[in-house]
């Protein structure tokens, strides 16, 4: 299934997207509704958050008095901690059980107030933020909801930023517009990534890619993107994935790219990385076939020294290249040492972009997945590896020290 968290500041109209993404055939799990739920009269969940605030939070009926309580934790930031200690374990149960019932081929959108809060971020294939400017927000709880501006700004404190939220974010979804706007912002959401995006997990496909070699100036936002995409990867087998890098020239800051992202994720073994693929795939990183192997270098020149397990994107707007490493392998290092010696040496920044252009404009509207590829090749044997290993010998560079995990994790 794919798996959307929808987020959003008090206000932003979260609630508008989650009602159409459901019109449209998404299973909507609503944490406000099941936070309600869960301190029904008769819960566990009650009695909880009785026991810790005392019964004067009750009505005269026995249910929980939302704005008395709402008075206290959105004024006191450690009241406001303990009451979500008590909620959130119960809403993840819930949502979890509901999310079991799910089908493969589902979109299980779950819509979750304080996903950046709670760094939920992670759990999902795509994080959605809907966002609206502050003061669009502020005029929303004043005339429809009653607030004083005061009380909204309380709320809206008490919450992530804008920067935050946006600094999570797959889509941003702006809504300082009108209603139809913002819907019409969803369904081509739903249809030109979600859509699309389910039916390549259902099926364990790559993404179809129609780049070509087109070169664009580096932006900070490739290792935003790769850092949230490294904690996903990473979440996928914990106890098996030794380190998530960004690699490659998206990795290297004013080195001018294709805009794909490659990351490389290191295993113990390749027996790890074989058991990690269909884990991979439904975290949205299906294998490739035949691609197991990098180009040996003449240091090393057996090809057995420089097997990988590769895997690409399923998110049909996100390119993503993820090469699956054997820890301390030449392949692992070369990578590894690539990025770091470019980062320190613009000159060689510099040269690698040159030789990039020129044969992106050689491959001029070649959409194949290896034939600018492949000709860069021979560059990284016969020019790169003899600078990068100078600098290696020169600087004492030496490669990340999770290599120690490795060694721990092949002998078990």
């Amino acid at each position: 299934m794919l798996k959307i968290g929808l987020t959003g500041g008090i206000a932003s109209g979260k609630s508008l997207v989650a009602s159409r993404l459901q019109e449209l055939g998404a299973l909507l799990i609503d944490a406000d509704l099941i936070a309600r739920q869960v301190v029904e009269p008769g819960t566990p969940g009650l009695r909880r958050v009785v026991e810790a605030f005392g019964p004067g939070i009750l009505d005269a009926d026995g249910r929980l008095d939302r704005p008395k309580l709402g008075a206290i934790v959105f004024q006191d930031p450690s009241q406001r901690e303990l009451l979500n200690s008590i909620i959130h374990p119960l809403v993840r149960e819930a949502a979890a059980t509901i999310m079991a019932g799910a089908a493969a081929g589902d979109i299980v959108v779950q819509d979750i107030p304080l996903l950046v809060e709670t760094g939920q971020g992670s759990n999902f294939h795509l994080v959605v933020v809907v966002d609206a400017p502050d003061d669009v927000r502020i005029d929303r709880m004043v005339e429809f909801r009653g607030m004083t501006p005061e009380d909204a700004r309380a709320r809206m404190s008490a919450q992530a930023t804008r920067e935050q939220r946006i600094a999570a974010a797959d889509v941003v979804l702006l809504n300082a517009g009108g209603r139809d706007e913002l819907r019409a912002e969803v369904d081509a959401l739903w249809t030109g990534r979600l859509l699309p995006f389910a039916e390549n997990i259902s099926r364990g496909t790559r993404a179809a890619r129609h780049l070509g070699p087109v070169i664009t100036p580096w932006t900070p936002d490739w290792n935003r993107q790769a850092a949230r995409l490294g904690a996903r990867i990473a979440a996928v087998a914990p106890q098996d994935i030794l380190a998530v890098d960004h690699i490659g020239s998206t990795s290297v800051p004013g080195l001018a790219a294709k805009d794909v992202l490659d990351l490389q994720v290191a295993v113990a073994d390749l027996g790890v990385a074989d058991r990690l693929a269909v884990q991979l795939a439904q975290a949205g990183f299906p294998a490739v076939p035949g691609a197991n192997q990098d180009t040996p270098k003449p240091t090393q020149p057996e090809p057995a020294q420089w097997q990988k397990r590769f895997h690409a994107n399923a998110d049909p707007c996100r390119p993503v290249n993820l090469h699956v490493r054997v820890a301390g392998s030449p392949g692992w290092r070369y990578a590894l040492l690539f990025r770091d010696w470019l980062r320190s040496e613009p000159t060689a920044v510099t040269t690698y972009e040159a030789h990039k252009r020129e044969i992106a404009a050689a491959h001029v509207g070649d959409n194949s997945s290896t034939g600018y590829a492949d000709t860069k090749e021979p560059w990284f044997t016969d020019v790169a590896w003899p600078l990068m290993e100078e600098w290696a010998d020169r600087t004492g560079w030496q490669p990340p020290s999770y290599m120690s995990s490795a060694e721990g994790k092949r002998g078990q």
